[in-house]
């Protein structure tokens, strides 16, 4: 097939869907596809090659459209930029040659699906039901979600079941294949040798649960926790609050199998309190920590037990004592410990970015 991919992003992006859309185009790419990814021509900090920032062995092209760069005007801003780079996305000669058009953002595919009679493919990945949501659930030809809570919400907006797939992210394990030892990793960041650690890699964000991890920090005894993630502000802020914590800052994402090797335990604490952490995600560091052989301490959600489940100690989720309680059996039970790692080690390898493309494939061709 002849696949568009339409992105509204900066690119390359410090942002993990930067990641998982780029590696599902090499992945597309890799399968023999003709692949194009289109986004707009917005400023990035970040002016590294996007196939080196994102380690992408497969190349394909990448097409940059004109946009006015009006996403930081708030609510009213990023609508215009996304309709506006709709349209041109719709008016872009190489959009006439394509079999489908895939993309994860419903204002630009919505534009798309007006103005041209091409196949549309949208992967939904927060339970969008706004006014651009319902238009392509009848317009689309199919719907991607990557948990199973998600298929049951389109569902029940009467999306039949049957234009609908559920496919977590991916993981390209040739990237994790041979991390850091543990003490090298440690040298690196600057961490102490010879103390237990229970890392967390990822923003900082509410939904994320650091807020939990944090407040469990206080109640751990013998176990250090060390962040790896949020912006200099947040770091500042929360370092002079949490001085028992040891804040790293920000990384990027291909300095994650080295440093998720310093870590004893590796968290993942999502919230309960906000429906896209619950029901809709699928976290990319989870798929990655599954091949650190380390344990996993991760709250007990729909959207984590779809990828971990077996594999993880699962906890209750915004709870500070739980969470504490689980990274000190970890922490403490070498046997569980090691049994969960390689539980993880195993079921990793059925999270590939080739296999999820294969899945994603067949369902193109179904729909």
């Amino acid at each position: 097939m002849n696949i568009l991919y339409v992105a509204n992003m900066r690119m390359p992006t410090e942002k993990a869907h930067g990641i998982q859309i780029m590696k599902a185009c090499e992945a597309f790419a890799h399968a023999g596809h003709e692949m194009e990814l289109v986004v707009p021509n917005r400023r990035s900090p970040i002016k590294d090659d996007p196939f080196i920032y994102y380690g992408i062995k497969s190349p394909f092209k990448i097409t940059r459209l004109f946009t006015t760069d009006t996403v930081g005007w708030g609510v009213l801003g990023f609508v215009f930029q996304s309709a506006l780079f709709g349209i041109v996305a719709s008016v872009y000669k190489g959009i006439k040659k394509v079999d489908v058009v895939y993309g994860r953002d419903e204002i630009v595919l919505t534009m798309i699906g007006i103005l041209t009679k091409k196949k549309i493919i949208w992967e939904s990945h927060d339970g969008a039901w706004n006014i651009w949501a319902r238009y392509l659930s009848r317009r689309s030809s199919g719907i991607v979600v990557v948990t199973e809570s998600a298929i049951d919400f389109y569902k029940k907006h009467n999306v039949p079941g049957e234009n609908i797939l559920a496919v977590s992210n991916g993981i390209d394990l040739d990237d994790f294949s041979n991390p850091e030892s543990k003490q090298k990793a440690r040298s690196r960041l600057g961490l102490p040798q010879d103390e237990k650690i229970a890392l967390y890699v990822g923003k900082l964000d509410g939904w994320k649960g650091v807020d939990t991890l944090l407040e469990a920090s206080v109640l751990l005894s013998d176990v250090k926790v060390v962040i790896i993630g949020g912006d200099k502000g947040q770091v500042e802020k929360l370092s002079k609050r949490y001085p028992n914590v040891i804040f790293l800052g920000s990384m990027p994402y291909n300095a994650l199998p080295n440093n998720q090797a310093a870590g004893d335990v590796l968290v993942v604490p999502n919230t309960a309190k906000d429906p896209i952490s619950v029901r809709f995600t699928s976290p990319l560091k989870l798929i990655a920590h599954m091949a650190s052989h380390s344990p996993i301490v991760v709250s007990d959600l729909p959207s984590t037990r779809f990828i971990a489940d077996g594999v993880a100690l699962f906890v209750k989720p915004d709870d500070p004592q739980a969470l504490a309680d689980g990274i000190e059996l970890l922490s403490n039970n070498m046997r569980l410990s090691q049994e969960l790692a390689n539980k993880a080690t195993e079921k990793v390898p059925a999270f590939s970015w080739s296999k999820r493309a294969e899945r994603i494939l067949r369902f193109l061709a179904s729909v």
